[in-house]
C-alpha cells in the first residue's frame, strides 16, 4: 500500500509537471516576439526556427496545447480521486477535487505562466523543438476536433476566415514603438525617427515643402551685378529664377557653379552672364507622395524640385532635407537652440509660435500630440478648427490647448500664443 501511494504521489507530479509544461508553452508562444525570433533564425538558431513553425500555424498550436492540457489535467484529478477513495471513503470526490484544484492552479497554472510571462522568449526557445514533435504528432486528431468545431460554428452563422491582422502592419509597429516609450524602453529621439519613417507613406510633398513665401527667388531681368548680390543673400544652394512674374520659373541656378566660375575667372565680372549657369527647374505636384518624391529624387540624382499645384501655380520647392527632416527631425545651424526659432518659450509656460510653423515639427519640438492630417500649419490648424480666420485677441480651447491670436497680416495668422494643458499630478 505504501509503495502504491509513493507511485501515486511521484506520477502526480509528474502529471503536473507535463501540465505545467503545456500551460507555459501556451503563455510563452503566444506571447513571443516574432520579430526577434524571425532575427534569430535569420542568424542561424534552430530554436528560433522551431518557435516560427509553430507561431506560423497558431490554430494547430493551440488546439494540441488544449488537448495536451485538457487530458493531463483530467488525468490527475482522476488518479487523485481513485487514490483518496481507498482512504477516505466517499469523502475522497470532495478532498481530492479541493487539493488537485489547489495543485493544479499553484503548479500547473500559474507558476508556469508567470515563468513565461518573466521569461517569453528564453521559455519559447526551450521549448520550441519538443512542442514541434507533439504537434506533428498530434495534428491528426487536432484537425478533426477543429473540423468539428468549425461544423458546429458554422450553424451559428460564424464563418472560418483568413488570419490576416486587422491592424496594418505599420500602424502595428506604430503602437509598439509607443508603448516602449512609454515604458521607458525607447528614447523620444528614436520613436520620432521611427514615427517619421512610418508616416513618409501618408504625406505629400505639400505637406513637407518649403511654402512660396519663404521661398528666396531671382528675378531674371535684373542687373548682373544686383542679381550676383541676391544671389549671396539668399545664401542657399538652389536658387530658383523667374521672368515677368514669380510664378514663371525659368530655371534654378546652383550656387556652387557660380562660384566655381568666378574661381575660374579669378573674380572678373566682365561678361559674366549668370542665367548662363541655370539648370533646367524640375516641377512635382503637391499631390504626390513623399515616398515617391523621395524615389524621384534618387532616380533623377537631383535634390530640388518646384512644387505646383493642379493650376500649373507656384506653391514653393522641395528638397531632399526636407524629406530627411521629416526622419531625423529639423537639423540645428551651429549658432540654433535646441528649440527651433519659430518656437519661443515664455517664462509663464506658455509658448509664442509663427502661425506658419509646421505642426509636425512643433510635436516633434515639445512633445505634443496636436493633429496634423487636417493642416499643415498652427495657423491652417486653427483656422480649420475655428471654421474661419481669427481676428488678433481671440481665444480657442481645442485638444486640451488654448490658443490666442497675437498677429494677423491682412488674412494670414503670423504669431499664435499657445497654452499648453497643465500635466496631471500624481495622486
Amino acid at each position: 500500500m505504501t509503495l502504491t501511494l509513493v507511485g501515486t504521489a511521484f506520477a502526480i507530479v509528474l502529471l503536473l509537471g507535463v501540465s505545467g509544461f503545456f500551460s507555459g508553452s501556451e503563455t510563452a508562444l503566444t506571447a513571443v516576439s516574432r520579430a526577434r525570433m524571425h532575427q534569430l533564425e535569420k542568424d542561424g538558431s534552430q530554436p528560433a526556427r522551431a518557435v516560427n513553425r509553430l507561431i506560423t500555424d497558431k490554430e494547430n498550436l493551440i488546439g494540441t496545447i488544449l488537448l495536451g492540457n485538457t487530458f493531463f489535467n483530467i488525468l490527475l484529478s482522476s488518479l487523485a480521486t481513485w487514490t483518496l477513495g481507498h482512504l477516505l471513503g466517499a469523502d475522497a470526490v470532495a478532498v481530492a477535487t479541493a487539493t488537485m484544484t489547489i495543485l493544479i492552479l499553484i503548479f500547473a497554472e500559474v507558476m508556469p505562466k508567470t515563468l513565461a510571462i518573466a521569461r517569453t522568449d528564453h521559455f519559447a526557445l526551450r521549448v520550441g523543438g519538443v512542442l514541434c514533435v507533439i504537434v506533428a504528432a498530434a495534428r491528426p486528431i487536432v484537425r478533426t476536433v477543429q473540423w468539428l468545431v468549425w461544423r458546429v460554428l458554422t450553424l451559428f452563422g460564424v464563418r472560418q476566415e483568413g488570419n490576416a491582422s486587422m491592424v496594418p502592419a505599420h500602424e502595428e509597429i506604430r503602437g509598439a514603438v509607443a508603448l516602449h516609450h512609454i515604458e521607458g524602453a525607447m528614447a523620444r529621439e528614436h520613436r520620432d525617427m521611427i514615427g517619421g519613417i512610418l508616416d513618409l507613406r501618408e504625406l505629400k510633398v505639400g505637406d513637407v515643402m518649403v511654402h512660396r513665401k519663404n521661398v528666396a527667388m531671382l528675378d531674371a531681368d535684373l542687373p548682373r551685378s544686383t542679381l550676383l548680390q541676391a544671389l549671396l543673400d539668399a545664401h542657399h544652394t538652389r536658387v530658383p529664377v523667374w521672368r515677368g512674374t514669380n510664378d514663371n520659373v525659368i530655371g534654378v541656378i546652383n550656387s556652387k557653379d557660380v562660384m566655381a566660375e568666378l574661381v575660374r575667372r579669378q573674380g572678373h565680372l566682365e561678361d559674366f552672364d549668370l542665367l548662363r549657369l541655370m539648370h533646367e527647374a524640375w516641377f512635382v505636384p503637391d499631390t504626390r507622395g513623399v515616398e515617391a518624391q523621395l524615389r524621384a529624387f534618387r532616380e533623377r540624382r537631383t535634390h530640388f524640385a518646384m512644387v505646383v499645384d493642379e493650376y500649373g501655380t507656384i506653391q514653393g520647392v522641395v528638397t531632399l532635407e526636407d524629406i530627411l527632416n521629416e526622419i531625423i527631425g529639423e537639423m540645428p545651424e551651429e549658432t540654433d537652440v535646441r528649440v527651433p526659432p519659430g518656437i519661443r518659450p515664455q517664462t509663464d509656460g506658455t509658448y509664442n509660435i509663427d502661425g506658419n510653423m509646421p505642426v509636425r515639427d512643433i510635436n516633434r519640438a515639445l512633445d505634443w500630440s496636436l493633429p496634423d492630417d487636417e493642416a499643415t500649419t498652427l495657423a491652417g490648424l486653427i483656422i480649420h478648427e475655428a471654421r474661419a480666420i481669427p481676428e488678433v485677441g481671440q481665444r480657442f480651447a481645442f485638444y486640451g490647448f488654448q490658443f490666442e491670436i497675437l498677429r494677423r497680416q491682412r488674412n494670414q495668422i503670423t504669431a499664435i500664443r499657445v497654452i499648453p494643458p497643465r500635466p496631471v499630478s500624481a495622486p
